[in-house]
């Protein structure tokens, strides 16, 4: 058996996630505690008790989103008395859960990882003036096709595949008046659906490089380690091991595409059998059944899935 985790990006979240193992766990506690002081706000009060509105701000996103997977992790290492990062084949996380992935695995502190979420959510709300900028799933239509939409809708603006997710699930981004433009040309040309997603910046597109700079510089200034696992990036959907290079590679997913469809169906080739969604949500475990069907897929986000882990493949990582 070989193991990969993935990590949720943006999206994923609710309000009360994670509140099962901040109450069960000691040391799953001690993560949120952790994040709040670091980031001096009670950001799990947030999470736990907050409005929606409050947790989907992105800056209070993607710092949660890593909180809740972390505190998840800690505690199943906890439950089985090692470190994950050094008994599984890899980590992969979508977007912002990139950063997740590289806090699992040990080329971030847990601070340095919720003090660099909270400056990229930061960074790429500012990027682009609220308005200007937008997002939109096509659904059922090839990325190639996708991409030729993008091209004729730009018409001198920008408009990029940003998420190639799965099979028939390609998000774009760019100028608002350009991703208007692409939903009936996908619709004209076979597209089951195309509709403009609730976010509030074009992410993982030029327009994000503002974002970008920040980040290079924030990134600059943090310390690293070489992880305890490789990371399967996004932009290059290659594993990588050089804590050097995947700060690099983080800058580059600012205005770069997700590239989860290639990353998920690489999984078989790096020898995957069994892949574990950590976190808030299910999404991904959903892109890789369809990619990746042959690949045993599930979600761990309650207690009840960690001991399910913890009897069936936690006992074959342990031996």
């Amino acid at each position: 058996m070989k193991l990969a985790l993935t990590f949720p990006g943006q999206g994923s979240q609710t309000i009360g996630m994670g509140k099962e193992f901040y109450d069960s766990f000691a040391i799953s506690r001690q993560v949120f505690e952790e994040v709040d002081e670091t980031l001096n706000q009670k950001l799990s009060s947030i999470i736990f008790e907050g409005t929606s509105d409050e947790l989907t701000l992105t800056e209070n996103t993607q710092p949660a989103l890593m909180a809740v997977s972390i505190a998840i992790i800690r505690a199943l290492e906890s439950e089985l008395g090692m470190q994950l990062a050094s008994h599984v084949t890899l980590m992969a996380g979508h977007s912002l859960g990139e950063y997740t992935a590289n806090c699992a695995a040990g080329t971030f502190t847990l601070a340095d990882t919720a003090r660099l979420l909270r400056i990229r959510g930061s960074a790429m709300q500012k990027a682009v003036p609220v308005g200007q900028g937008a997002m939109a799933a096509i659904l059922n239509l090839p990325i190639e096709a996708v991409e030729i939409i993008a091209m004729d809708a730009a018409q001198g603006q920008v408009c990029v595949v940003a998420n190639d997710n799965s099979d028939g699930q390609v998000v774009i981004s760019g100028h608002k008046e350009a991703v208007d433009r692409a939903i009936p040309l996908a619709l004209e040309r076979g597209a089951k659906r195309a509709l403009l997603l609730s976010v509030s910046a074009p992410f993982h597109s030029p327009l994000m490089e503002p974002a970008a700079s920040v980040m290079a510089e924030s990134l600059d200034l943090v310390s690293s380690s070489i992880p305890k696992c490789s990371i399967l990036t996004n932009v290059t959907a290659s594993l990588v091991s050089d804590d050097e290079i995947l700060k690099r590679l983080l800058v580059e997913q600012v205005t770069g595409r997700v590239r989860w469809r290639e990353s998920m169906t690489g999984l078989p080739l790096h020898g995957i059998t069994d892949c574990i969604e950590v976190g808030a949500g299910k999404v991904l475990t959903g892109l890789i059944k369809r990619s990746a069907p042959d690949i045993k897929a599930s979600s761990m986000n309650t207690i009840d899935d960690m001991k399910i882990f913890i009897d069936t493949i936690g006992k074959q990582l342990i031996t």
